[in-house]
């Protein structure tokens, strides 16, 4: 069994093994939208996404229904995380499993989906994680080089470790794609470290 093999193995056991729900499937798949509206209709609805109240248990029981049904469910993930940050633990109660294991899953369930990887470095930020933040803006952008959202966040995450060069890269990068927030070139501005491409 090669090493990769063995982590795709422990995770599982610690976050889960991936089943095929019937009444689920993959939150960008259209042909999956009518059982989407159902899961949303039930369980993830406004109440549960604002986390002011769970529709048929906890908040986080019905984000758990959710991402257990479809689990690269973006706005049910970002939820998660605010519910997470806002009662001050890495497993809200109710859920099944950490945050961290819902983004595991949601990874090992489409492992090319790009916003979950964004909205997994914005959480491990969160955590002072910037080592894993930043891997997975990198494998963000290798499923989608042209979006200027990740290259603005990784000029941003390289500006904070003080590696200039590779800050402005994706700055000029995020730029010349429209990114519109001017933040990152003032900062870097302010650092001289700023040329025009």
């Amino acid at each position: 069994m090669t090493i990769l093999l063995l982590i795709a193995a422990a995770a599982a056991v610690e976050c889960g093994a991936l089943t095929a729900q019937p009444s689920g499937g993959d939150y960008l798949n259209p042909a999956d939208a009518n059982k989407l509206r159902v899961v949303e209709a039930y369980h993830f609805t406004p109440n549960v996404e604002s986390l002011k109240r769970g529709e048929s248990g906890s908040v986080a029981g019905d984000l758990a229904y959710t991402l257990e049904h479809f689990p690269n469910h973006h706005r049910a993930l970002a939820a998660l995380v605010r519910l997470s940050q806002r009662d001050h633990t890495a497993h809200p109660p109710g859920a099944h499993f950490s945050v961290a294991c819902y983004f595991e899953r949601a990874l090992r369930f489409n492992r090319g989906d790009a916003q979950v990887r964004r909205l997994y470095a914005a959480y491990l930020l969160a955590m002072q994680r910037s080592d894993d933040a930043l891997e997975q803006l990198e494998l963000a952008l290798k499923s989608e080089p042209g979006d200027a959202t990740t290259h603005y966040n990784l000029g941003l995450l390289y500006l904070k470790r003080g590696q200039f060069g590779p800050a402005r890269t994706h700055a000029q990068q995020a730029y010349a794609l429209g990114f519109p927030l001017p933040a990152l070139r003032e900062r870097l501005q302010a650092a001289g470290q700023w040329a025009e491409p």
